[in-house]
Formats: structure tokens, C-alpha cells, sequence
């Protein structure tokens, strides 16, 4: 089997406004067209009643326009999600690298997201001297944010 990473998926309660985060906070660009899906045929590949959903890619930083997008989606109809955590099972974080962590770590909470943990400063042997921390974006996604020297 041939396999290409095409792009990760948010499920969001107000997909424009998380969008405009990640837009703001990350410098993402918007792949368009937007998103406007429904019918029988996205019900059976999701294995959602009735779903119908609305969104958009964006670009993530870094990676060219061939790369892997971020794809944020809100249905209709949808589940409340549980506390933020680290260690919950499943999607755990998705990881930016910065300049400047605590600068970063700024920036985020100054657009409605917040700190998880605490920045920490540690000497990975043989991989060098990583800075981060873990945040979360204004639904309770956490993203890493990392500074290796």
C-alpha cells in the first residue's frame, strides 16, 4: 500500500471562529472552497445520522502548498466533548514550532485560548534542549508549543 498524510480534522462547535484562531494565532491559510456537506453518502462514510457538516482546510505553516492541511468541521448535530487532557485516549495534540515559546504561549491566550501546563526548559539527550508547553485552543484542542536549541 502507497500512503500520503493529507491533513488532520477538528471537530469544532463554531468551525469560522476556530478557523480564524489557528488563521491568526498560527499564520494558516484558507484552501478553499469552503465546505457545505450532507446527504446519504456522508452519512454512511461517517456513520452519522443525518450529517451534515460545514468547514474549511487551512494551510498549515511551513509546509507548502502540496502539504497537509488542518481541516476544521462543525456539524449540525453535535456531541459535547469531554474535559481537556492530556492523557485523555485518542487525538492527544497537535505540535507548532516557535521562536519564542512563552511569546507564543501569549498569543494564544490573548485569542480566547488557554495554558494546559506549564512552559518547561529540558535537555533531550541527544536531540538537544527542547522548550514547550502544552496549550489549547479556544474548544479545548491541545497544541504544542516547541522550541528545540
Amino acid at each position: 500500500m502507497k500512503a500520503k498524510y493529507k491533513h488532520t480534522n477538528i471537530i469544532a462547535g463554531d468551525w469560522q471562529k476556530l478557523a480564524e484562531f489557528y488563521e491568526e494565532v498560527f499564520g494558516c491559510q484558507r484552501v478553499e472552497p469552503e465546505r457545505h456537506l450532507s446527504g446519504r453518502w456522508l452519512e454512511q462514510g461517517t456513520g452519522v445520522a443525518h450529517a451534515e457538516l460545514a468547514g474549511i482546510h487551512l494551510r498549515l505553516p511551513g509546509v507548502g502548498n502540496e502539504g497537509p492541511t488542518l481541516e476544521i468541521f462543525q456539524y449540525s448535530n453535535p456531541q459535547d466533548r469531554n474535559e481537556t487532557k492530556a492523557n485523555q485516549q485518542g487525538f492527544g495534540h497537535i505540535a507548532f514550532e516557535v521562536d519564542d515559546v512563552p511569546n507564543a504561549l501569549r498569543e494564544v491566550l490573548s485569542h480566547g485560548g488557554c495554558a494546559v501546563g506549564k512552559v518547561v526548559k529540558h535537555n533531550v539527550n541527544g536531540a538537544g534542549v527542547l522548550t514547550f508547553i502544552y496549550a489549547a485552543d479556544p474548544e479545548g484542542n491541545i497544541i504544542e508549543l516547541q522550541n528545540w536549541e
